[in-house]
């Protein structure tokens, strides 16, 4: 099947020398089947998979209907009893071999991911890295699911409480980090005894499916974790919602379809993590240490294309910094290479998809057309593939819907504000508040705004939050729960309390 791909679909350059040695016998194969209780199985319906970078079709994947999915769901349910009970440092040492492969075969996980998402190698071997980490992490917090003893009021009794894996968990992944998502979410749910059913995006899936190569050779059962591909994803959430044999949901995207799958979940009372859109403030104060907020800029809002639920959203400069500011950034942008992950010294590449770029063009002319100024890029590339120039817009203001909307794309609104209580007041009142950014040398100011911000994660002087062992999640409308860190594992457990009468 795959060699039949290759010949119809003739692509050129890296993808079509992956897909030639993925033939052979190395680990990490281009897959078009889905993973369904140890096998590679095929759907009746195929859907397209495109390099953005390029346009190209990269291959036909298995398009599982919700009957599919609902017999990924009775083989996860099988299977849960064993895993369960099986010791939490068996499951640690598959962990622990997961991450492994996964450092052994960076190189063909970056450039499979690459492919499919269109980020510059660095970029996406950054995400691979990330991704193994949370494997490492949680193959060590698979030993330490401890409980406690307490004393009781009654005479001679004990309470004994112990942390169980909640069962089958219905895990649905975005395609902007289409490894590292997934391995945040798999790490603590297969440390903690349970089997999962996993939804890839339908852009994005072939990192999952490697994962699932990766688990195969690791030694996870059959039934232990499947992948589940498919374009029809309302089906398949609504299969993972409304089966009572799933008792979690996780999902990572946007917040209208959290919201829904959240509603959806009622029904048969899951627990639910959700991770949802961000809307991040990005702060820059007149006392600001000009040069690092600018270093740290380029990390925040230029990595991952973009296209990241934390990246900054909105440029808050203070006014005596403001003109300064956008020189600097602007000159900075500017010298960022821009092109296919298969060219030299890239530095950023497209956006998932056509819609992508359309929004990014009217989100530009809307700005303009109420009085912004374009000092950098600002229109789609004539090139193949999804390309959008860097932009640099200053004169923003809350009117436009660059200071409303959610960007996810290289378009860094810069919005001037004067005052502290001005600046919380713009950046507190979105709905959303996943992460936040500001920059200040008073260190008074660092501790109060750090406070004030509404927002889960908070990065002073700092453009980079993500980090294994800290706990990443958001408030307010973005979303529910935390990934990563000691608290990881408290998503996909529940605590039994045991009354022990010993006397």
């Amino acid at each position: 099947m795959l060699a039949r791909h290759a010949k119809e679909t003739r692509l050129r350059g890296s993808a079509r020398r992956f897909l030639s040695s993925s033939l052979g016998s190395r680990l990490i194969k281009l897959r078009d089947q889905a993973y369904v209780n140890g096998e590679w199985v095929s759907g009746a319906d195929t859907f397209d998979v495109t390099d953005p970078g390029s346009g190209e079709h990269i291959c036909k994947v298995a398009d599982l209907t919700k009957d599919d999915v609902s017999k990924a769901v009775d083989h996860a349910y099988d299977a849960f009893p064993k895993w369960r009970d099986t010791l939490a440092k068996e499951r640690s040492d598959i962990l622990r071999r997961m991450y492994e492969l996964h450092m052994e075969h960076i190189d063909d996980l970056t450039e499979l991911l690459c492919m499919e998402s269109g980020k510059a190698p660095a970029d996406a071997r950054g995400e691979i890295m990330y991704g193994a980490s949370f494997l490492e992490w949680f193959s060590e917090e698979a030993r330490r699911m401890y409980g406690d003893t307490m004393p009781d009021a009654v005479p001679g009794r004990r309470i004994l409480t112990y942390r169980e894996p909640v069962g089958v968990c219905g895990l649905i992944c975005p395609w902007n980090f289409p490894n590292a998502m997934l391995t945040r979410k798999i790490g603590p749910a297969l440390a903690a005894g349970c089997t999962v059913v996993c939804k890839p995006a339908s852009e994005t899936p072939l990192s999952a499916l490697a994962i699932a190569e990766i688990a195969a050779e690791a030694g996870v059962p059959a039934g232990v974790l499947n992948v589940v591909t498919s374009s029809k994803s309302s089906d398949v959430g609504k299969v993972l919602t409304s089966d009572h044999r799933v008792r979690k949901l996780s999902f990572t995207g946007s917040t209208r379809i959290g919201k829904l799958l959240y509603s959806q979940c009622a029904d048969t009372v899951k627990k639910v993590s959700l991770e949802l859109g961000g809307n991040a403030p990005f702060i820059v104060f007149d006392d600001a240490d000009l040069d690092l907020a600018v270093e740290q800029f380029m990390v925040a809002k230029w990595r991952s294309n973009s296209q990241a639920c934390v990246a900054a959203n909105f440029i808050y400069v203070q006014s005596g910094v403001y003109d300064k500011f956008a020189e600097i950034v602007a000159d900075r942008v500017s010298k960022m290479k821009v092109g296919h992950f298969s060219e030299k010294d890239v530095d950023f590449g497209p956006v998932i998809n056509k819609p992508a770029l359309e929004k990014m063009q009217d989100l530009v002319k809307d700005a303009k057309d109420k009085g912004a100024t374009c000092k950098l890029g600002g229109n789609a590339m004539d090139r193949p593939g999804f390309f959008f120039e860097p932009t640099v817009m200053t004169d923003v203001t809350d009117e436009m819907r660059l200071g409303q909307e959610e960007t996810f794309g290289p378009i860094a609104p810069l919005i001037k504000f004067d005052t502290e209580e001005e600046v919380l007041r713009r950046a507190n009142v979105s709905r959303a508040g996943l992460a936040a950014y500001f920059f200040t040398s008073n260190m008074s100011r660092a501790f109060r705004v750090s406070r004030l911000l509404e927002n889960g994660m908070v990065g002073v002087n700092t453009g980079l939050v993500s980090n294994t062992a800290a706990p990443f999640g958001g408030v307010k409308e973005s979303g529910l729960g935390r990934e990563g860190s000691k608290y990881g594992l408290d998503d996909y457990t529940e605590i039994k309390y045991i009354a022990f009468q010993a006397e």
